[in-house]
Formats: C-alpha cells, sequence, structure tokens
C-alpha cells in the first residue's frame, strides 16, 4: 500500500505543481484540465482510503471544488 500511496501522492503534487504552472502562464484552460486530473487523483485516493488533506495546497482545493460546482450546473 505504501507504493499506492507515495505514487498518488507523487501524481497529485504534479497535477498541483502543473495547475500553478497553468496559472502563472495565464492558461486557463490547461490549469482547468490539472485540475480535472488533480481531481480524479484525489477520488482515486478515497476510494481506496488514504487522507490527502495535507497534500493539497488549500487555493487549489478550492479550485477543484469550485470547477466540480460548475460542472454540475
Amino acid at each position: 500500500m505504501s507504493q499506492f500511496r507515495d505514487e498518488l501522492r507523487g501524481g497529485i503534487g504534479h497535477a498541483q505543481q502543473a495547475v500553478v504552472k497553468a496559472e502563472r502562464a495565464g492558461l486557463p484552460h490547461e490549469a482547468y484540465l490539472h485540475r480535472a486530473r488533480l481531481q480524479d487523483l484525489l477520488e482515486m485516493a478515497v476510494r481506496h482510503g488514504v487522507d490527502t488533506d495535507d497534500w493539497v495546497v488549500p487555493s487549489i482545493r478550492r479550485g477543484v471544488s469550485e470547477d466540480l460546482a460548475r460542472a454540475g450546473d
């Protein structure tokens, strides 16, 4: 399980870095795509009982939540 957890954490970290990079470059659609990947990884973590609360920057987690809310409209 620790290898899975480590890989998941690495993927979440990469997705967050990609979100920040895209936002700084002024590429909102690319940032959205990286947040969508991050959401997929977070859902996978939930399914496997992995706590990710400390892994995701709050502002990025809010962005993921906002994307989900817009998709539900």
